[in-house]
């Protein structure tokens, strides 16, 4: 039997160490249960994370997905507006055309017609020209 092997069985037998051995014995299992918690713990934290990373990346997903609809949307609005602003462009011109064959037409005639002012659409494109009655009858 070693010296070690002797302490031990020499302390299992003599009460003073009885309780010493009792201590160790339950601080040992307070240890392995404290371990066994904090391990839970970690596992637990880790999980949470898991799923916060997985909802916040799914949240990017949708924000990106929405970027891209909004981009899209913004791109068609932007070429609907260039064809708006070519069409509003060429109306203007034959609108000043047509406006100067009334301006022929009256003093050609000698009626009285009253001709529109044309706005000019790049700098007011806002501004629709305001037509009188008269304008409407002559056409």
């Amino acid at each position: 039997m070693s010296a070690r092997q002797a302490a031990s069985s020499g302390s299992d037998s003599d009460p003073r160490y009885a309780n010493v051995d009792e201590r160790k014995r339950k601080r040992m299992i307070s240890n392995r249960d404290s371990a066994r918690r904090s391990r839970m713990r970690k596992q637990k934290q880790m999980e949470d994370l898991v799923n916060e990373v997985s909802k916040l990346q799914n949240e990017n997903n949708q924000l990106m997905q929405g970027i891209n609809v909004a981009q899209q949307r913004y791109m068609e609005m932007e070429s609907a507006n260039n064809v708006l602003r070519a069409q509003a462009v060429e109306l203007t011109e034959r609108l000043r055309s047509l406006n100067s064959v009334l301006q022929i037409v009256e003093d050609v005639s000698g009626l009285s017609v009253e001709i529109p002012e044309i706005p000019d659409p790049l700098f007011k494109p806002w501004a629709a020209p305001v037509f009188s009655t008269a304008y409407y009858d002559i056409c």
